[in-house]
C-alpha cells in the first residue's frame, strides 16, 4: 500500500507540474493583485528588506511577508518577471494534489483520494487559481492543513476508530504550526477561520468541551510561535508602528468595501457555484443524505468539511469587501463534498440523478455560451461599441487583437466533454465498483468522472491559451508596453486619474533617490531632474494636457501617454 501511495502521489505530482507549471510567463501579470504582489517580492530584493513590506519604495503594511519571500525565491532563480511570480502557486496546485489525495487515502481508501484529487485539478477556480501569482492558494493550503491536524488531534484524544501513530500534542502542535504559516501569508483571518469553524463544531457538540482550555491555548501558543518569527522580528527591530497599520488594515477590510469591490450579498455563492464547476454540482447533493459511512470518523469529516464552507461561505457573505477569491478557501470542503457524492456514484450507492445533470448543463451551458460568443464578438467588436458610454471602455475596442475562429475549439472540447462524460454516468449503475476501495477500470461511472475532471482540467488549459492574451490586448497591455518601453531610462513614470501598481514593475522602478518623486505637484510643475512620463486614461487626458510644458506623445487603446522633459530645466 505504501508503494501505491507513493507512486500515485508522484504521478498527480507530475500531472499537477504538466498542467500547472506551462505558460506561467505567457501573459503579463494582471493589476491589482498579482502586479502588486510580484512588485513587493522585487522591492525586497532590491531593499534586501525581507522583513518589513514595501510596495513603490514605502512601507506597505497590507500583508504579512511569507509569500513574498516565496516569489522572491523565484526572482532569484529565475529573474524578475511573470514566471517567478506566478511558480510559487504553480507548486501549490502540486502539493495540493498530493494532500488532497494522502488525506482522502488515509481516511477513505485509494480510490476516494484520486477522486478528491482529480476532483480538484478539474474545477475551475482552484486550477486558475494555481496559475496565478496571487497568496490564496498557499493562505488556503496552510488553514486547511492546520484544520486537519487539528481534527486528528481531537479523533487521537477522543478514541476514534482511526490508527494515529503520534501523540495527541504532536498533532495539535502541527495544526497550530500550520495556522500560523496562515497568518503569515496573509494575516489574522487564518486563525479567525479556524476558531469559528472549531466554535461551530463546539455548538454542534450541545457546548460540550471537546477541547480542554490548556490544549486550545496550545494551539494558540504554536500559531503565535510561528507568527513571532515575523511579528517579533519587525517590533523588536523597528518599533510597533507597522504592525498596528497593518492590525488596523486588518480590520478596515472587514469593515468596509475595499477599493470599491462591493457586491449583492449572494455574491460568493454565485461565485462557487459558477465558478468551482463542475465540483460545485455534486457537492449540493452531499449537503442532503448520504448512504451511512462505516466508520464514525468518516461522518465527522464531512461534518467537519460543512461547517468549514458555511464558515467562510456566510463570513466573507459578511464582510463589506466582495472580491472573488476570498470565498476559496471553500474549495478544500467544496472539492470534498463532491468527491464523497462521486464516489457514492462510482460505488454504485447512488445515481447521477436528473437534477444533477440538469445542474451540470445548466452551469456547462454559461462557459460553452460564453466561449462560442467571444470570438463572434471579437471578430465584429463594432458592434459593442453603442453599449459602452464609457469613452475607456470604447477606445479599448481599438486593440488591435486578432481573432480567427478557432478560439471556439475549448467551447467545442468541452461540448464534447459534457456529452461522453454524462454518456458514461447514465451508464454508470450496470458495472458499479465491487469493493470499496477497488478502481474500477471498467467501470462506466468511474470512466465518466475522469472524462469530465480530466476533460474540465484540459478546457480551462485550452482557454487561457486561447483567451487570456486576447482580453488583456483590451485591457492593460498598451500601458504596460509603454512601461516595458522605459526599462533602463533614467525618468520618472506615474499613472494619472487610475490606480495600478504595473507602472512600478513594469518600468522596473529603481530604488527612489528623490524624495521630491513622490509629490505629484513637483512632477507636473516643480524643477524636475529629469523627464516625467504620464499615462492617463482617455477621460483623465484632459487634465494632463492642461498641465504647462506637458507634451502628449502617443495614444493607444484608451491610453494617452505624455512626457514633461528637464532637459530645459
Amino acid at each position: 500500500m505504501q508503494n501505491q501511495s507513493f507512486r500515485t502521489s508522484i504521478l498527480l505530482a507530475l500531472l499537477g507540474a504538466i498542467f500547472y507549471i506551462p505558460f506561467l510567463g505567457g501573459v503579463h501579470l494582471f493589476d491589482w493583485d498579482e502586479i502588486n504582489f510580484a512588485e513587493i517580492s522585487r522591492e525586497m530584493l532590491i531593499t534586501k528588506e525581507y522583513f518589513r513590506v514595501y510596495v513603490n519604495f514605502l512601507p506597505f503594511w497590507e500583508k504579512p511577508p511569507l509569500f513574498f519571500w516565496m516569489q522572491g525565491l523565484g526572482m532569484r532563480a529565475f529573474g524578475v518577471g511573470e514566471f517567478a511570480a506566478r511558480l510559487p502557486n504553480a507548486m501549490c496546485g502540486i502539493a495540493t494534489l498530493v494532500l488532497v489525495y494522502q488525506i482522502g487515502r488515509r481516511l477513505y481508501h485509494h480510490r476516494f483520494g484520486l477522486t478528491w484529487a482529480f476532483t480538484y485539478f478539474g474545477t475551475i477556480l482552484p486550477f486558475l487559481y494555481f496559475k496565478s501569482g496571487i497568496i490564496d492558494p498557499w493562505f488556503n493550503f496552510f488553514i486547511f492543513s492546520g484544520l486537519y491536524y487539528f481534527i486528528l488531534f481531537y479523533w487521537k484524544k477522543d478514541g476514534f476508530e482511526l490508527t494515529l501513530p503520534h501523540k495527541r500534542w504532536q498533532y495539535l502542535f502541527l495544526g497550530g504550526f500550520w495556522i500560523g504559516m496562515g497568518i503569515l501569508a496573509k494575516g489574522q483571518v487564518a486563525y479567525l477561520i479556524a476558531v469559528l469553524t472549531m466554535g461551530v463544531y463546539w455548538v454542534h457538540q450541545r457546548f460540550r468541551m471537546y477541547v480542554s482550555v490548556p490544549q486550545f491555548l496550545f494551539f494558540t501558543v504554536s500559531a503565535s510561535i510561528v507568527t513571532l518569527t515575523w511579528y517579533g522580528l519587525e517590533t523588536w527591530k523597528n518599533g510597533t508602528w507597522f504592525i498596528e497599520e497593518f492590525n488596523k488594515y486588518q480590520y478596515r477590510l472587514f469593515s468596509t468595501p475595499d477599493a470599491g469591490h462591493k457586491g449583492f450579498p449572494g455574491y460568493h455563492f454565485a461565485v462557487l457555484l459558477i465558478g468551482c464547476f463542475p465540483a460545485s454540482i455534486f457537492a449540493l447533493r452531499a449537503f442532503w443524505k448520504l448512504p451511512a459511512e462505516s466508520f464514525r470518523y468518516r461522518d465527522d469529516f464531512r461534518r467537519w468539511m460543512k461547517y468549514l464552507f458555511w464558515v467562510v461561505l456566510i463570513l466573507f457573505t459578511i464582510v463589506k469587501s466582495k472580491i472573488v477569491h476570498y470565498s476559496s478557501m471553500c474549495y478544500f470542503p467544496l472539492t470534498y463534498l463532491a468527491a464523497l457524492s462521486i464516489d457514492k456514484v462510482i460505488s454504485g450507492e447512488i445515481k447521477l440523478n436528473r437534477a444533477m445533470q440538469f445542474g451540470l448543463w445548466s452551469v456547462a451551458s454559461l462557459f460553452l455560451m460564453a466561449v462560442f460568443a467571444m470570438p463572434f464578438v471579437g471578430m465584429n467588436a463594432e458592434m459593442l461599441r453603442p453599449l459602452f458610454n464609457d469613452p475607456f471602455a470604447q477606445a479599448n475596442l481599438d486593440a488591435a487583437v486578432r481573432w480567427t475562429g478557432w478560439e471556439v475549439i475549448p467551447g467545442v472540447f468541452l461540448l464534447g466533454v459534457m456529452i461522453t462524460a454524462l454518456y458514461f454516468f447514465r451508464k454508470g449503475g450496470e458495472k458499479p465498483a465491487t469493493a470499496e476501495t477497488e478502481i474500477p477500470a471498467i467501470s462506466p461511472a468511474w470512466r465518466g468522472f475522469l472524462t469530465l475532471y480530466i476533460g474540465t482540467g484540459m478546457f480551462v488549459m485550452l482557454t487561457l491559451i486561447f483567451f487570456i492574451k486576447r482580453i488583456e490586448g483590451y485591457s492593460q497591455r498598451a500601458a504596460i508596453e509603454f512601461f516595458e518601453s522605459r526599462i533602463g531610462q533614467d525618468c520618472y513614470v506615474v499613472p494619472h486619474g487610475y490606480r495600478t501598481y504595473a507602472y512600478l514593475f513594469y518600468s522596473r522602478k529603481p530604488k527612489v533617490t528623490n524624495e521630491k518623486s513622490y509629490d505629484r505637484n513637483w512632477l507636473y510643475t516643480g524643477d524636475i531632474d529629469k523627464d516625467v512620463y504620464v499615462v492617463a486614461k482617455i477621460q483623465s487626458a484632459p487634465e494632463v494636457q492642461a498641465v504647462p510644458g506637458m507634451e502628449e506623445i502617443g495614444r493607444k487603446n484608451g491610453f494617452v501617454f505624455f512626457r514633461r522633459s528637464a532637459l530645459k530645466r
